[in-house]
């Protein structure tokens, strides 16, 4: 039984996929950095949290961002006036950043500054909950948000995004006395669908929970430093 022309398609794009990200996590390795791939659909405050963190751990570490967006470079421009690196990737029709894209942006980033002497290099992705799950870029950790805005359902109706999400940022909590929804049963269902994520609640403006973030970025840079290992240069 053959498989159907479309099903092969996608396989064979997935698949190319793959090897371009492992492609790209061999360079993320070699340059001993980690790579952080930040997902939520739009509005649900990666920008935001980016600019509160990279604030915050910007006298800790070195760090750099890859910036996905649809048709505007305004999210760069936010993160430029931070003061650290960051390459606008936009990318027109498509609803996420693939690993092609990510290793063009890497070529970008590598005429202003040397990779390997980044701690940590970030990937906003485009604003999506769906495609961006199915798209590796060779990341070390994948990072989802999801506002309270969105209310409790989303996991169970986007599962694939939660499932391969090891960090799940439930965002926008300062506007919990505004809204009906139960932040504990946005939290119930995430584990549902994935009960190793580490879940945290955050909000970019008052900065509830951004503390308990910041650590576990420094233990997953932590972690990546010892796990790093000298390997041959690659071309």
């Amino acid at each position: 039984m053959h498989m159907p022309l479309e099903d092969t398609l996608g396989l064979n794009l997935l698949a190319a996929n793959q090897h371009q990200a492992d492609h790209n996590r061999e360079h993320f390795d070699h340059w001993g950095l980690l790579c952080l791939n930040v997902m939520s659909s739009p509005g649900a405050g990666k920008t935001s949290l980016l600019e509160r963190t990279l604030a915050a751990l910007a006298p800790e570490f070195a760090m750099a961002v890859l910036e996905g967006d649809m048709t505007t470079q305004l999210d760069a421009d936010r993160i430029e006036a931070i003061g650290v690196p960051v390459v606008p990737i936009t990318t027109g029709r498509a609803c996420h950043l693939d690993a092609a894209m990510v290793s063009g942006g890497l070529g970008l980033l590598r005429q202003r500054l040397n990779p390997a002497d980044l701690d940590i290099l970030w990937v906003e992705n485009v604003g999506n909950l769906v495609c961006p799950a199915e798209f590796a870029v060779g990341e070390h950790r994948k990072v989802a948000l999801l506002s309270v805005t969105e209310g409790d359902d989303k996991p169970l109706k986007y599962p694939v995004m939660f499932r391969e999400a090891d960090c799940v940022l439930i965002t926008k909590t300062d506007l919990l006395p505004h809204l009906p929804v139960e932040v504990e049963r946005i939290e119930t269902h995430i584990r549902q669908v994935n009960p190793r994520a580490t879940v945290i609640r955050v909000s970019a403006t008052d900065g509830e929970g951004l503390p308990t973030w910041h650590t576990w970025v420094r233990q997953q840079r932590s972690l990546r430093r010892q796990d790093t290992l000298i390997t041959p240069a690659i071309r």
